[in-house]
């Protein structure tokens, strides 16, 4: 068994993105999206902070302080490229106006559900940011995540525990076993075993009734 990555769950996810999407990637793991994009497809990324058309990250020493991404992380810009008013980009995310936005997850539910923001714990610092506006103004929402915590619980449960980001609103997750597809209904199927466990490993990790 080889599971995925953290580079290879990004990889993964670029691959499914389409020509001509407009893309919000979330703060973290969801910004090495930006590094995988292929060459041969016209797709636009937008950072929540007022910026479109970000290209991959630059090269060390290259970086320029003066263009970040919501993380805070050096990018750089695409020919054709925009700087605008962040209550333009918030506007952008809440009109509807992205295809898709990649964001992180504490826990995502049967449903849907979206966790991202807090944990619960007394010394965790709450940051919900703009993950709330994207996670119901954009048309799909991509997870990418590790399917278990270090405790080995997965983070793909039949009910979030904690506190809520988004209702009814995630579209994939993708994980370093496998890619998953929320289906109306509360039915989560699986759409691709990226580390070969099989059906029946997915299924006791999860402790769900997975659909294939």
């Amino acid at each position: 068994m080889k599971r995925l990555s953290r580079d290879e769950i990004a990889q993964r996810l670029a691959r499914d993105i389409p020509e001509g999407a407009f893309v919000n990637l979330g703060i973290g793991l969801p910004t090495k999206v930006a590094n995988y994009l292929p060459d041969d497809k016209e797709i636009f990324l937008q950072s929540e902070n007022g910026v479109l058309g970000m290209g991959p990250a630059p090269a060390k020493g290259e970086e320029d302080w003066n263009l970040i991404n919501a993380g805070k992380q050096p990018v750089t810009l695409l020919k054709g490229g925009s700087y605008f008013h962040h209550a333009d980009s918030f506007a952008m995310m809440r009109g509807g106006h992205l295809d898709i936005c990649v964001l992180g997850a504490f826990q995502v539910s049967c449903d849907g559900d979206l966790a991202n923001w807090h944990t619960g714990e007394p010394d965790a610092i709450p940051a919900v940011g703009g993950a709330m506006d994207l996670a119901i103004g954009a048309r799909s929402v991509y997870i990418m995540m590790e399917l278990l915590t270090k405790e080995g619980q997965s983070k793909l449960v039949a009910q979030c525990t904690y506190p809520l980001t988004g209702l009814k609103c995630v579209s994939r997750v993708y994980t370093d076993y496998a890619v998953f597809e929320i289906q109306p209904g509360g039915v989560v199927k699986v759409i691709e075993d990226c580390a070969g466990v099989g059906q029946a490993e997915l299924l006791k990790l999860t402790g769900l009734p997975l659909a294939f």
